[in-house]
């Protein structure tokens, strides 16, 4: 059996969600497709297939419904897809331009003076007919494709609006109608606002995926390749793992890799959001896209292609601009049953005002075609998708990731967080700050410990080592080694049994404390130290004190939080002194201490119980249990080190502010998407009826079809201009000083 696989297809021509409901049958009615998601925001069919053999015929399917086929994720097909782009809205540029125009002459032409005694209605619909047909043309294609796939878009209910305009026009002029059924400038006006609002609408998205052409544009076309000693220029996608490169100053990387030779300050911002740069040397890692200022740079290539860290950011980011947050679900049920509820009550008010009311037949022809042009899901259906698109690429260009929309919304709704302590609230740079020898003297203190914890990959286990590098001691051999999650390690020395961590892991293994051990590790917890104890054949030989300080955000981090009603507390396998000696530090007052990785998840689900939406805060490798049971998981990242597949969020940054900065950013998302979908039901409830008549009774006048055009192309654009304000949404956590 062929293994499924995902392929992204980019699709120009949608304009609604009705659009893309008829895109998504069209492809699922493909051979091998087993499940399709489309974006009408932002373009893009993500498609589930076992084939990818089937791309023409997808293709042909595309183009069966009415819509264009852009091709895939490749250069190629990206450039093709600029270029159709630009020529779709400069050919709408210049419909809604000859649309309005030439429907404003005409409209002058009716009231002008002495043009009565000429054959007016002949005259105007010469020049009316070709400029009709050739603004309105794409509308009635594209109600033409969608009748043809058996669904109702807004694209039919438009052609029903200004094809009865002008249908109505014909009549009058060939006296079938009386002289006053006369809107060929309502007709060519109707399609110019209508192809207005879509080319302000189409440029406005264009705008939305602003964050992915910038982190595409992060990759150079080519690198320089050094092999046998010489300099070559190659494409970037010829580059493979293990080949040498070099960097010259005002370059960028191309690929993610390490440093063999040479220093240089490299600017990551693009990635990060961080401006200070960061200074690379022989050893450092560096990520494809980074800026390398000062210096050449040699680098040996570590990750190429899809495997790069952009790579994984792009995919990241589309796919969770793809994605639909929950609340989307009201707005899908309210389209479903929006377009027949609008023809409904278009016939309705017509057949009321006629026959019931005894207006005239053109008042009740007015209400109907008033109707079907104002009436506008479109609105709704671009309510939460734009808002999330840029809310998402805003979060990209400020370092944070989030990985879909039901991430989005359940962040907002975050009132508790948990906070690892050790590489979240500190730096995850422990040093060794104390050595207290009991049994030994300092040296074979260290040597023992360095020797046990050399296989170790924890924080506590790199300061030791750090700290045994730092004083030149040799570390000791030491075999049989085992590590015990979250609690110490174990070895044999010279047939002995060697054991180093935490108070509680010897006192587990049966071994006692005495007086001066005890007296020792009271004062380094007080001071806040973690605690490493060494044992040796059944006796404490040592204690090692080791201080991880907080990140210098942390307390405004903490502060901040608080100030958005969350409720913040410190998680920590520490023991309850040095995790409280932190907390003060920071300011949190609420400390589960002694917890082990595995215990972790338990705490979050704790906290659930007692009905609280919580968030847990980690580095993304021991506390991924926990990072999975928490309702979000904020995987916080260490600069190039992401954790992507940990989290439902994930920092890329070394800050803590940027915690509550994710928190509110999702706020401020949903937050717009809700006034979206308020603004875009609003429009409707109030406006249709209006168009129906409503003002009549009281007033007498008719709601103008050219007016209901004009409130139409302004709804969507509305919508999504709402939503790109989100461009420039910075965070509170960033303002010092201001409320969230």
């Amino acid at each position: 059996m062929s293994e499924k696989k995902t392929i992204e297809l980019h699709v120009g021509g949608m304009s609604c969600v009705m659009c893309s409901r008829t895109v998504e049958n069209a492809l699922l009615k493909v051979d091998g497709v087993s499940g399709v998601s489309v974006n009408h925001s932002t373009g893009i069919a993500s498609v589930s297939t076992a084939d990818a053999a089937h791309l023409n015929l997808m293709e042909a399917a595309i183009r069966d419904a009415g819509y264009e086929y852009l091709g895939t994720d490749s250069e190629e097909d990206r450039q093709r897809g600029e270029e159709w782009r630009e020529r779709d809205l400069s050919a709408k540029r210049v419909r809604f331009i000859i649309g309005l125009v030439s429907g404003f002459i005409l409209m002058g032409m009716m009231y002008a003076p002495g043009l009565h005694a000429l054959p007016l209605s002949w005259i105007m619909l010469i020049v009316a007919t070709p400029l009709f047909v050739y603004v309105s043309a794409p509308i009635f294609s594209a109600a033409a494709h969608a009748l043809r796939n058996r669904n109702l878009t807004m694209d039919v209910m438009y052609s029903m609006g200004i094809g009865a305009a002008y249908g109505a026009s014909l009549l009058g002029t060939f006296g079938v109608l009386p002289h006053d059924f006369m809107f060929y400038e309502t007709a060519l006006m109707l399609a110019g606002f209508l192809m207005l609002g879509r080319y302000l609408e189409g440029r406005a998205r264009g705008r939305t995926s602003d964050t992915i052409k910038k982190l595409m544009a992060l990759n150079p076309d080519t690198a320089i390749l050094v092999r046998d000693g010489r300099e070559t220029e190659v494409p970037l996608d010829s580059v493979v793992p293990d080949d040498i490169l070099l960097v010259r100053p005002g370059e960028r990387v191309p690929v993610d890799g390490e440093v063999l030779s040479g220093e240089s300050s490299v600017d990551e911002s693009m990635l990060t959001g961080e401006s200070i740069p960061v200074f690379r040397k022989q050893g450092d890692p560096v990520t494809g896209g980074t800026l390398n200022l000062n210096s050449v740079l040699r680098l040996k290539a570590m990750r190429t292609g899809s495997a790069t860290i952009v790579a994984g950011i792009i995919r990241l980011v589309k796919e969770a601009q793809g994605s639909h947050p929950p609340v989307q679900r009201i707005a899908d049920a309210v389209v479903g049953w929006f377009i027949p509820a609008i023809l409904a009550i278009s016939v309705l008010s017509f057949a009321g005002w006629y026959f019931i009311a005894g207006e005239s037949l053109l008042f009740a022809f007015t209400t109907l075609v008033s109707i079907l042009v104002i009436a506008c899901p479109c609105a709704l259906g671009l309510a939460t998708p734009t808002a999330v698109t840029v809310g998402i690429g805003r979060g990209a260009e400020l370092g944070i990731l989030i990985r879909d929309g039901e991430a989005l919304e359940t962040s907002a709704r975050v009132n508790s967080i948990l906070l690892d302590k050790t590489g979240t609230i500190t730096r995850g740079r422990p040093a060794v700050t104390d050595l207290v020898p009991l049994k030994t003297d300092r040296t074979e203190l260290l040597e023992i410990l360095s020797g046990v914890e050399k296989d170790s990959l924890h924080p506590l286990a790199a300061a030791i080592i750090a700290e045994a590098r730092r004083r030149g001691t040799v570390a000791r051999e030491v075999s049989s080694f085992d590590t015990h999650a979250g609690r110490g390690v174990s070895g044999h020395l010279d047939g002995a049994t060697v054991l180093a961590g935490s108070v509680d892991f010897l006192m587990e293994k049966g071994l006692p404390i005495g007086d001066e051990a005890r007296a020792a590790i009271e004062k380094l917890e007080e001071a806040g130290r973690t605690v490493v104890a060494c044992a040796l054949d059944g006796n404490v030989i040592g204690i090692a004190g080791i201080s991880d300080s907080p990140r210098e955000d942390a307390a405004a981090a903490v502060e901040e939080l608080g100030r958005m009603g969350i409720q913040v507390t410190m998680i920590t396998g520490d023991n309850r002194r040095t995790a409280e000696a932190v907390a003060r530090e920071v300011g949190i007052f609420d400390v589960i201490s002694g917890v082990l990785p595995e215990r972790k998840a338990e705490e979050v689900r704790r906290l659930q119980k007692d009905g609280l939406t919580v968030a847990f805060a980690g580095d993304g490798i021991n506390d991924a249990p926990a990072l999975a049971a928490a309702d979000i998981g904020i995987a916080v990242g260490g600069g190039t080190d992401i954790a992507v597949e940990s989290g439902r969020i994930v920092l890329m940054k070394e800050q803590l502010l940027d915690v509550p900065a994710a928190l509110q950013l999702s706020r401020a998302v949903m937050t717009r998407i809700r006034q979206n979908i308020f603004w875009a039901f609003a429009y409707n409830m109030l406006l249709v009826p209006v168009a129906a008549g409503l003002l009549h009774p009281l007033f007498g006048i008719a709601f103008k079809p050219e007016l209901a055009g004009l409130a139409m192309a302004a709804s969507s654009v509305t919508v999504v201009s709402f939503s790109l304000l989100l461009k420039r949404f910075t965070p509170g956590a960033y303002r010092p000083g201001k409320n969230s």
